[in-house]
């Protein structure tokens, strides 16, 4: 997916097998998560010409395993800092999932400047210490990233508001999930305020998306086994019809790139 130039979005890996992501724009080049291998990493920013010393930061959204899995070597081979919040920090240091040199708080306002990006956590509901999605804002548009969400709340609706292009979750068709083999507690965590995002909500997310102007959205964190890449594009085209641009990202292997102007 292909939009223009300003920031460019680049997914290395989506769903629960791990998560990570690049994002190249203001003069940064930055990692959204990094629960993929190091080397996997590696390999995905040599595919663009980078490597390990080309990062600015990593935006970590929580402290699963999914999401943080290369942090103990990262924060043991290289100085990158890594940005979260604070209580996604206490946690990494409680698990000991990334050394302390590396973490880098945000400020209680959850906003940072990074090159000539304008970055705001966005608050979610998920089963974390204290877990966050991204609006990131450039000279000339805007983007959002937000997986790993129960609800759509008052802050993750606003994030999307006048971006063009917005990551979504789509973790799981209700039906799969229900007649599929996980055990009842786990389901109902997923489908729990907690939990993760069906392709209704994540359609009606992008919805609000495209109703400010949006022109894209990619959709993550789809479930192997309660979800179908078909099943959440039908959906999210059920609710916003051919409004946006929409592909859903590979759980493993790299996405094509967004590029915003």
């Amino acid at each position: 997916m292909r939009l223009l130039n300003e920031m460019e979005y680049v997914s290395f890996a989506s769903g629960s097998g791990g998560n990570c992501a690049l994002l190249r724009g203001g003069g940064v080049n930055l990692l959204i998560d990094a629960g993929i291998s190091m080397k996997r990493i590696r390999q995905g920013l040599r595919s663009r010409g980078l490597d390990l010393e080309d990062i600015a930061a990593i935006l970590v959204t929580h402290e699963h395993t999914d999401h943080v899995s290369a942090l103990p070597m990262l924060s043991k081979y290289t100085d990158i800092p890594v940005r979260l919040s604070a209580g996604t920090a206490r946690a990494l240091l409680a698990e000991k999932k990334c050394a302390e040199k590396n973490l880098r708080p945000l400020p209680e306002d959850l906003c940072l400047s990074l090159g000539e990006l304008q970055i705001r956590g966005v608050p979610l509901s998920h089963d974390a210490a204290q877990p966050l999605g991204w609006r990131i804002e450039g000279e000339k548009s805007a983007m959002a990233v937000l997986t790993d969400l129960g609800i759509l709340s008052a802050a993750v609706l606003d994030a999307v508001r006048g971006c063009r292009f917005a990551v979504v979750e789509a973790n799981h068709d209700v039906e799969l999930l229900r007649r599929g083999p996980y055990p009842p507690r786990l389901k109902r965590r997923i489908l729990g305020e907690r939990g993760h995002l069906s392709n209704e909500a994540g359609a009606e997310l992008a919805l609000r998306l495209a109703e400010s102007g949006g022109e894209e959205v990619l959709l993550a964190h789809l479930s192997r086994e309660n979800n179908r890449p078909e099943l959440a594009l039908a959906a999210l085209r059920a609710r916003v019809g051919q409004d946006l641009r929409a592909a859903a990202a590979p759980r493993e292997g790299c996405s094509g790139e967004i590029k915003l102007e």
